[in-house]
């Protein structure tokens, strides 16, 4: 079965690939509109990485992604992390 892992927790996936499909693309479609009130932003991501467990190019994008983001973080910590005396 698959799931979603965000830390320690684990949100588990339909079986069926139909459904993930729909739920992944109504998250990345909600989130174009996430000037909304209610539908965010933040839908985009999380649609991608319901469509990465179907698609491979998607997942290609999010592994490159998800590398590209922790370098820039692993850099800004660097940057701002306390000088030693």
């Amino acid at each position: 079965m698959a799931s979603i892992r965000f830390g320690k927790k684990a949100i588990s996936l339909p079986k069926s690939r139909a459904a993930r499909v729909a739920i992944g693309s109504g998250f990345v479609l909600g989130g174009t509109l996430g000037f909304l009130p209610v539908l965010g932003f933040w839908m985009v991501p999380i649609g991608l990485v319901v469509l990465s467990h179907d698609f491979p190019r998607v997942r290609r994008l999010r592994r490159q992604s998800e590398v590209a983001l922790m370098r820039r973080w692993a850099k800004l910590r660097k940057k701002t992390a306390p000088v030693a005396k």
